[in-house]
Formats: C-alpha cells, sequence, structure tokens
C-alpha cells in the first residue's frame, strides 16, 4: 500500500512539475530547433550566396579577357561593365565586389575613361579592402593619376602606403613616378630599393635601372 502511495505520489509530483515547467521546456525545445534550423538556412544561403558570386565574377574574368583580346567589341564591354555592377551591388561587403571593381578599373583605363577609373578604385578603397587589395588599388590609382598629368598626386599617395609585402611594387611605382617628373636620381634611388626589397627576378626592373645608368654615362 505504502508503495502504491508512493508511486501516486510521484505521479501526482510529475504531474504538478509538468504544469509549472511543461511549457516553458517545450518552449525551450522548438527555439532550439529554430536555432539549429535557422543556422542550417544560413549556413546553405551563404554557401548558395558564395557559389553564385563565385560564377558571376568567373564570367566577368571572362568578359574582361573578351575586351583585352578585342573580342565581342562593345557587346563584350557592355557584358563586362554590367557583370560589374552587378556583382558591387549583390555583393557590396565582400572580396568579389572590390575585385569586380578593380577589374572594371582596368577596363576603364584601357578605353581611356580615366575618370571612370579613378571612381572604381576609390570605391575599393571606401569599402573595407584588405590589405593586398588596398596597396593595388592605391598603385593602380597612382598611376591613373600620373597618365592624368597629376604625378605629384600620386607619388603622395605612394608616400602613404607602408606595407613591407608590397615594398618592391611600391618602390617601383615611385620610380615610374619620379622617372616622368624628369628626377632621375630618385627614380634609381626608388628603382634600387624596388630591386633590393624583391626576391624574384624581375626583367622589366632591371631593364628600367640599365637604362637609367646607360643613359647617365
Amino acid at each position: 500500500m505504502s508503495e502504491m502511495r508512493t508511486e501516486e505520489e510521484q505521479v501526482q509530483a510529475l504531474s504538478e512539475w509538468w504544469k509549472e515547467n511543461g511549457k516553458s521546456l517545450l518552449l525551450g525545445i522548438a527555439m532550439a530547433l529554430a536555432i539549429v534550423m535557422g543556422w542550417k538556412a544560413w549556413q546553405q544561403n551563404q554557401q548558395r550566396n558564395a557559389e553564385n558570386g563565385s560564377a558571376l565574377y568567373q564570367n566577368l574574368v571572362d568578359a574582361v579577357a573578351n575586351v583585352a583580346g578585342g573580342q565581342g567589341g562593345d557587346a563584350a564591354l557592355a557584358t563586362a561593365r554590367h557583370l560589374g555592377s552587378q556583382l558591387k551591388a549583390d555583393f557590396e561587403g565582400e572580396a568579389y565586389a572590390r575585385f569586380a571593381a578593380l577589374l572594371l578599373a582596368r577596363v576603364a583605363v584601357d578605353a581611356g575613361e580615366l575618370d571612370t577609373a579613378l571612381g572604381e578604385l576609390d570605391w575599393v578603397l571606401t569599402h573595407e579592402p584588405d590589405a593586398s587589395q588596398k596597396v593595388l588599388a592605391t598603385l593602380r590609382k597612382a598611376r591613373v593619376l600620373a597618365a592624368q598629368g597629376k604625378a605629384d598626386q600620386g607619388l603622395a599617395l605612394t608616400t602613404e602606403l607602408n606595407n613591407a609585402e608590397f615594398a618592391a611594387q611600391i618602390a617601383e611605382v615611385k620610380g615610374d613616378l619620379y622617372l616622368q617628373q624628369g628626377e632621375r636620381d630618385k627614380a634609381r634611388e626608388a628603382y634600387a630599393v624596388a630591386a633590393s626589397e624583391g626576391t624574384e627576378q624581375r626583367p622589366l626592373l632591371r631593364m628600367k635601372l640599365d637604362d637609367l645608368a646607360v643613359e647617365d654615362k
């Protein structure tokens, strides 16, 4: 009899506990399931976005290659610009968009649209580029400014760069801009720095140094 009473008491206690906590328990389970399902959905969405961005970027690269190779004419140019704009709009906060802007800047330079190129490079620089993208965009902007006859502004940009990994590239661009200004000694010094910083063989840089040495004899 005492055992039955004990079982009845246990059932009664469980019933009372369920009344007090059952809804909270079910709500907690539902929330946990929602979080897990939401996380999986987010991961799947991220994967789809990455795949879409990758495919779109590859199409852009192909279109730019066609433009550079003189294939497709105005249609290829329009396609490249459309794809680049779409990448910038749909993936604004991601690397795809910044690389797209860099490619659009190249297309604009090839078309002689230097102001448009500067706009694309500024877009990269204002959208949180990583270190390599920042250096690349800045150096290209310096060259575009030099092409506009503003080598002094280009040099000012290169002076602001401080990245040991890209020291050789920065120094070489400085040398090109100094040479454009007719400052041969400074150009030679910059090329020498570029040669000393770089680890790989760079025949064009060696030619630049040799040309200055020959001309100054």
